[in-house]
């Protein structure tokens, strides 16, 4: 069985040149031709502002459309009008905006039965979602807190269940290290600070794996080589 990622095998992509390079490509940085994605967490001025942090809007619909999935209709309509959307409403609430993974007062929210694993719970089971539309919802409404993940990425980080725990854990190893390159990396990339660490650290490893990504039986990222 793989064993996931250790702190120090993040911390080396996190250190190979080709991660600026790839934050530059995606965000569009010094002329670089954009992925949509890179619009995701600042469409419309991004899901968590205060005027609408705790709905779910047209806007944040599309904005996971821009990270290549989609909502069906008619569970968009319920999420926008609808008893699903009160009921995320409510869960949304009780999370605030200001509350970063890897800080103490994130494991009150994102354990089994809190708010933030209510609303995720609430979005997987609607109708046509699943469990990757549901964690990228609330990634746009929640950016420092939720990270955007999907198969790539569990792939790369050899991760499956509780990925929000363990990430939050190894956020907090060594005095916070991950967060601190995390926000140089954001910093050489010459990204601004509406991109969350969390989205950085997303963007990384999935620039680094989509393409030999190979399906279930892939053997995942393939880690930087040190020169002799």
């Amino acid at each position: 069985m793989k064993q996931p990622l250790t702190l120090a095998e993040i911390l080396a992509i996190l250190g190979d040149p080709q991660s600026v390079t790839d934050l530059k490509r995606y965000f569009a940085v010094a002329g670089e031709t954009a992925f949509t994605g890179g619009q995701f967490e600042r469409l419309g001025g991004g899901g968590d502002r205060p005027e609408t942090c705790n709905l779910v809007t047209a806007e944040d619909l599309i904005a996971v459309e821009l990270l290549s999935v989609r909502v069906p209709p008619r569970t968009a309509l319920d999420l926008l009008q609808g008893a699903l959307g009160e009921a995320v409403s409510a869960q949304l609430g009780e999370i605030p905006t200001t509350v970063a993974l890897g800080h103490p007062g994130a494991l009150s929210l994102i354990g089994e039965g809190q708010p933030a694993d209510g609303a995720w719970r609430l979005l997987r089971n609607a109708d046509g979602i699943g469990w990757v539309v549901a964690g990228k919802l609330l990634a746009r409404k929640r950016p420092h807190l939720v990270p955007v993940y999907d198969e790539v990425v569990a792939c790369a980080f050899r991760t499956s269940k509780d990925f929000w725990r363990w990430l939050h854990d190894r956020l907090g190893e060594q005095d916070a290290i991950l967060a601190d390159r995390l926000a140089d990396l954001r910093r050489q990339a010459g990204l601004p600070y509406t991109i969350s660490l969390l989205r950085v650290l997303d963007v990384v490893v999935w620039m680094r794996h989509r393409d030999e990504h190979t399906g279930y039986r892939c053997r995942g990222v393939r880690l930087p080589t040190s020169g002799c």
